[in-house]
């Protein structure tokens, strides 16, 4: 969306027709005939019928709060989701700073949250379209003032707590052509600049992707990957007055409750953790994995690993409450050979026809050893293809649903 296109849109009369529209794909093109046949132009029709669409796809981050919303549709893949927000908005207002500074709003998820909680936000964005989506999805909170410009061209002074969240894709931000960016240095702005507000504010928050390498987050600063329903969608840095606890801790959040491993509790020795196999194989949280928080999980679980540096877990006993959105679980049948050929004869002798296959230290394509197997139909497992100790296996199993207690 240019910003000729923007300001058609933002027209009191063409947001009253986008939210009429009643978006399906099957009537899109009869829904792109009407508005053109009303005399709307083509870049219009369709930037209105985009909108449509967006709405659908961001209740999934934005609840009913997505009806009256614009967005972008990188925007939108890169917005915070409303429940994390909300979480990143209480750890900020912990701190009772007078005005939070949302460097990097993008469409304003985390200063909609802040505001909504009670805090005062100046919200900025570099990206001009961004910035006018922000404020007009900001419109109804009078605590929120948002301006277009350079995160590094604010006046800190003015701010009591900061939170950050650094273009990390090259572009606009409004084409698909944008593409990640992997070095810290190419963000917008730098991850050094970043760290270095923290000697201007009382305290700093900076949200990033999860697969930051651990050696860059400074001493003294606290590290929080955080997954939600399952996914993992961020990493948070945190210094000074919005800092709990230094370190890395994984957070999981889940059908109403919330799980914290902190690396505190990682055991001295992580080779005293591996033991045999046990009923159940564990899949941990992928937050937990990406913090190499693993290991954390073995004694308050009842855990241990079935092989070193391998992100599988296994025991005797389900966990329940809480600590079962920490690990998906799958019931062992057997442990059958890796061979492809051995593999598709034991297979088929136990009447396993569809199967699900899963991987860690196993170097395999899944979809090439679902071809090699030329399974005939059959019942349904999971193959899990790993190691135990040194040895190469492959662990048939069913998964467990956590979510029903399990029989006494």
């Amino acid at each position: 969306m240019d910003e000729a296109t923007l300001a058609q849109l933002l027209d009191p009369t063409v947001l009253t027709l986008l939210d009429g529209i009643e978006y399906s794909p099957s009537q899109e093109l009869a829904l792109a005939t009407r508005l053109r046949k009303d005399g709307m132009s083509p870049e219009l029709a369709r930037e209105l019928l985009a909108q449509a669409q967006l709405r659908q796809e961001a209740e999934a981050k934005f609840g009913p709060f997505a009806e009256r919303m614009l967005f972008t549709r990188d925007g939108l893949a890169q917005a915070t989701r409303l429940s994390v927000a909300a979480h990143h908005a209480r750890r900020l207002l912990a701190a009772e700073p007078g005005t939070i500074g949302d460097l990097g709003c993008g469409l304003g998820g985390d200063s909609m949250a802040i505001a909504g909680l009670g805090g005062t936000v100046r919200a900025v964005d570099a990206d001009p379209v961004t910035a006018a989506l922000a404020a007009y999805n900001l419109r109804s909170l009078d605590t929120v003032t948002v301006e277009q410009g350079l995160a590094e061209e604010q006046d800190l002074s003015a701010l009591d707590v900061l939170w950050l969240d650094p273009a990390r894709r090259t572009g606009d931000g409004r084409t698909s052509a944008a593409r990640r960016l992997t070095d810290p240095e190419s963000f917008s702005p730098t991850l050094t600049w970043a760290f270095s507000t923290a000697a201007h504010v009382e305290g700093v928050g900076i949200k990033l992707g999860p697969a930051l390498d651990h050696a860059l987050i400074p001493d003294g600063w606290e590290a929080q990957w955080v997954s939600e329903s399952g996914d993992v969608v961020e990493v948070a840095l945190f210094h000074g007055s919005v800092r709990q606890r230094p370190g890395r801790n994984a957070l999981v959040l889940g059908a109403g409750s919330a799980l914290q491993i902190h690396e505190s509790q990682l055991p001295e020795d992580d080779e005293e953790r591996i033991g045999e196999l046990g009923t159940y194989l564990f899949e941990p949280d992928g937050a937990i994995v990406r913090s190499g928080l693993v290991t954390a999980l073995c004694e308050p679980l009842g855990m241990r690993r079935v092989s070193e540096k391998i992100a599988y877990l296994t025991g005797d006993t389900l966990p329940t409450g809480s600590a079962a959105n920490a690990v998906r679980a799958y019931e062992i049948a057997e442990v059958l050979p890796a061979g492809i050929k051995q593999l598709r004869r034991a297979l088929v002798e136990r009447g396993i026809g569809r199967v699900v296959i899963k991987k860690r230290g196993a170097d395999i394509v899944p979809d090439q050893v679902r071809r090699q197997l030329k399974l005939p139909d059959g019942e349904a497992a999971t193959l899990v293809f790993t190691r135990l100790g040194e040895d190469h296996v492959v662990l048939l199993t069913q998964p467990v649903d956590l979510s029903v207690p399990a029989e006494v």
